[in-house]
């Protein structure tokens, strides 16, 4: 039976991956490149791409290694790397897997320095709006530093020389190791909240940048920028520079020089005071003289000498006005009194008992005149119907027919004339007291003439 000679590609690659496991070249090797396409997982682990002009090679910084990085790796930024290379089996490439990394040309640390420098200052951490001022002559001071270290003697001697009345606290740190950044923070903090802190001294004395990594933490600026107490940082000496520098609310170049920024001098005090006791003094002995000088002008000025002469004519004005108002009052109460009978008339004459006494004898003149016209008319009345009465006798026939005449009807009818009458016909002759049935016999007119 013959024997397959084909290997699956996993055989194969495990193969090839214990031929680089075995290579002792490639267990510890030191390599520089330029790195790209970096991707930071959020497990730690940082991948990325390590190339030069010719050739690249995959990467791989597993998060044990990474998070001793003192800086952020960026593309396009050479490093110096160390590490090892084997196979990885599942996409079969064999990859780079880094221990460690520096910055080529500049140190890591440096490079940290200013990549979190530059990332705060965008947040705005070192503006000067947030900078507050340190009080003129605080009670309490706040000593953030190493409890036996050179920086508290310092702090205290200076302090102790230069403003005895304040009072210094310390709040004890570790100022220098991988311990260093949580305990500034904790002291700070303490500080932060003890409560009546004026001023907040942060500091250390001068070491290589490794000593005073701590005061280059993100989280000790942070602390610093949130401490409501005015800091003054105070790390290392004159030349060094530190990211609580750039955040505090004052830098000073060493713990000394913060510890005369955090009081004023006595003895410049006293000197302050001297001269403002001189000033006032000076002050106060000009004003005396000019006041005296002036007392002086105004005892020999005129007023003074004849104060009458100053009055007099306002006792002459005072005079002339009494007398304006003496008149005006009398005036006024000759005025009111003429108003007062004026009214008083006018309001007599709207009495309402004149009005009623008034109004009766109206009545009375109208009652007379009104049964005068009464009689008159009655009178004219009276003589108009006797005088109708007199026509109406006069008129009546009746009347007439008492003197003798009569009237002569005809079918009923008054005959006015004898033509109306035939000879022969009925008539009724009405007289004074009763009538008579008449045959006309003959008819003669007025002029004889016999019809």
């Amino acid at each position: 039976m013959t024997r397959n000679p084909h290997l699956s590609v996993q055989a194969l690659t495990k193969y090839i991956k214990r031929k680089f496991d075995a290579d002792p070249h490639l267990r510890n090797v030191y390599v520089k490149g330029e790195l790209s396409n970096v991707k930071s997982h959020p497990s730690g682990h940082i991948y990325f791409t390590l190339k030069d002009e010719k050739s690249r090679i995959q990467s791989a910084m597993f998060r044990s290694n990474a998070s001793a990085l003192k800086f952020r790796p960026e593309n396009g930024m050479n490093v110096l790397i160390t590490g090892d290379v084997t196979v990885f089996e599942t996409s079969g490439n064999y990859q780079l897997y880094v221990q460690t990394m520096q910055p080529d040309g500049i140190g890591a640390l440096y490079l940290a320095f200013e990549q979190l420098k530059e990332s705060l200052g965008k947040e705005g951490l070192f503006d000067a709006r947030w900078k507050r001022p340190v009080p003129s002559f605080p009670t309490k001071i706040g000593v953030v530093t190493a409890q036996s270290g050179a920086a508290i003697q310092d702090i205290c001697s200076t302090i102790e020389r230069r403003y005895p009345l304040a009072e210094i606290i310390l709040f004890p740190a570790i100022v220098q190791g991988p311990n260093a950044a949580p305990s500034i923070i904790k002291s700070i903090e303490q500080a932060d909240t003890y409560g009546s802190i004026d001023v907040l001294i942060v500091g250390r004395g001068g070491g290589s940048i490794e000593d005073l990594w701590a005061f280059n933490e993100e989280s000790v600026a942070r602390a610093i920028f949130s401490c409501r107490v005015p800091i003054i940082s105070a790390v290392g000496h004159e030349t060094d520079t530190t990211i609580a520098d750039f955040v505090s609310d004052k830098r000073a170049p060493t713990p000394t020089a913060a510890a005369e920024m955090a009081v004023p001098a006595r003895d410049e005090l006293f000197e302050k005071l001297l001269d403002r006791k001189r000033a006032i003094y000076n002050a106060l002995s000009n004003q005396l003289k000019s006041e005296r000088k002036r007392l002086t002008t105004l005892e020999t000025s005129y007023p003074l000498q004849f104060p009458e002469r100053l009055y007099r004519p306002f006792t002459e004005r005072l005079i002339g006005l009494e007398g304006r108002l003496s008149r005006s009052g009398q005036d006024i109460t000759g005025y009111r009194k003429s108003q007062h009978q004026r009214l008083s008339s006018m309001l007599s004459s709207f009495s309402p008992e004149q009005r009623i006494k008034e109004g009766h004898r109206s009545i009375a003149v109208l009652t007379e005149r009104l049964t005068r016209g009464v009689h008159q008319d009655v009178r004219i009345r009276s003589d108009r119907f006797h005088a109708s009465v007199r026509m109406l006798k006069a008129l009546n026939p009746l009347t007439v027919m008492e003197r003798g005449y009569s009237i002569v009807y005809q079918e009923n009818e008054v005959a006015k004339s004898v033509k109306s009458l035939e000879v022969g016909g009925n008539i009724q002759i009405r007289l004074q007291d009763g009538t008579a049935e008449a045959v006309v016999q003959s008819i003669t007119m007025n002029e004889g003439e016999e019809v």
